[in-house]
């Protein structure tokens, strides 16, 4: 939905990647540090961590670290509440003393410095597993040597309009990172589902000169373990590997959270990802902008249906097939309905990106 460059480019990357088998004689070996940053999420915490604890992988090679964000809510308490030796939490706020411009990574910084496993995997507090996640991630981590993997992520819609067209365009931007990963293009992946080595994470010194930029705690690190490992980063097709998120539930966090992302288009050093984001923004604006003039010229209007169909044709197969990948066949009922209100997002989004501020979590972000 308004990714036509991107999905002509990487399309064939989805499709030459084949979905990735949990190996039944998976014999798991490697401890692994999950790591949460949480910011008032009292409502989500509990059933995020409950679908961790239900994983199956042994519980004495896994454990779960919390950093609570400053938050005015019970978070701390719900995860105080399982009282499990293997559930650590951390409060942000013993660590930071001054104001920051990116919490969430420091969060997580802190999580992993005070962490014991070989392997980091993050995700968000409101979100939820499928049991064979982390057995799906570290058992193709063994058949890769990866140093970071980028796992699959999906939101859970149901019929309001704006949760389907969120869902729609994650389903878009899913089958996107997993194309450009495959052909070793790393400009997407997101920290819901993310894995990396300690190692790597050292070898790169964290987030660091990337921690004054308020998001990319996921892309902009990935970037850097490219730099350092490179043909060591890999996107993992498997349904059992699936992280489920829930949507922006009023169109005010939904702008916030996309202007959030688009904010860090600019901040990648391979300027050819920028040139690539700028290509995808240009060719919308160009599109909207003929259906604007079509008001005064008639003959543009026919340009634009053209461009548009030739867009739909492009992008439909693309995202049908991820969306059967990841069993939401029923969303693609509204692709097309979706199609003129995804066109003015990336606009919007894309502008206020570099020209505008936002907030987010209750902060107010540069």
């Amino acid at each position: 939905m308004g990714y036509s460059t991107l999905i002509f480019l990487y399309r064939k990357g989805w499709k030459e990647q084949s979905d990735f088998k949990l190996a039944a004689d998976f014999s798991p070996q490697t401890k692994v540090s999950i790591v949460i940053p949480a910011r008032n999420e009292e409502e989500n915490i509990g059933k995020c961590i409950q679908s961790v604890l239900a994983q199956h992988y042994p519980m004495d090679l896994l454990e779960i670290i919390v950093v609570d964000d400053h938050s005015t809510d019970d978070t701390a308490g719900v995860v105080e509440s399982f009282g499990l030796p293997n559930i650590r939490l951390i409060s942000l706020a013993e660590f930071v003393s001054t104001d920051l411009n990116s919490y969430k990574k420091k969060a997580i910084e802190i999580g992993i410095a005070q962490s014991s496993g070989e392997w980091i995997i993050t995700t968000d507090a409101d979100c939820t597993s499928d049991p064979n996640w982390i057995s799906s991630m570290m058992t193709f981590q063994q058949d890769t040597s990866a140093e970071l993997i980028a796992g699959p992520v999906k939101l859970h819609a149901r019929q309001r309009f704006l949760e389907i067209f969120q869902a729609l365009d994650f389903l878009t931007l899913q089958g996107i990172t997993a194309a450009a990963v495959y052909r070793q293009l790393h400009i997407m992946c997101n920290g819901a589902n993310l894995g990396y080595s300690r190692r790597a994470f050292q070898a790169v010194n964290g987030f660091e000169n990337i921690d004054a930029i308020a998001s990319g705690d996921d892309m902009l690190l990935m970037h850097k373990v490219q730099e350092k490992f490179p043909g060591k980063l890999f996107y993992l097709k498997s349904i059992s590997a699936v992280v489920t998120s829930l949507p922006a539930r009023t169109w005010k966090n939904f702008w916030q959270q996309r202007i959030r992302w688009s904010s860090k288009a600019e901040k990648y050093k391979d300027k050819n990802i920028f040139r690539i984001l700028l290509l995808v923004y240009m060719f919308n604006l160009a599109l909207f902008l003929l259906f604007v003039i079509s008001i005064f010229n008639f003959d543009a209007i026919i340009v634009a249906f053209i461009l548009l169909l030739c867009k739909t044709v492009i992008e439909f197969p693309f995202v049908n097939s991820v969306a059967k990948f990841f069993n939401e066949k029923r969303l693609m009922t509204y692709f097309v309905l979706m199609q003129p209100f995804h066109l003015v997002y990336v606009i919007v989004a894309g502008f206020l990106g570099k020209f505008g501020t936002y907030e987010w979590k209750g902060r107010k972000v540069k």
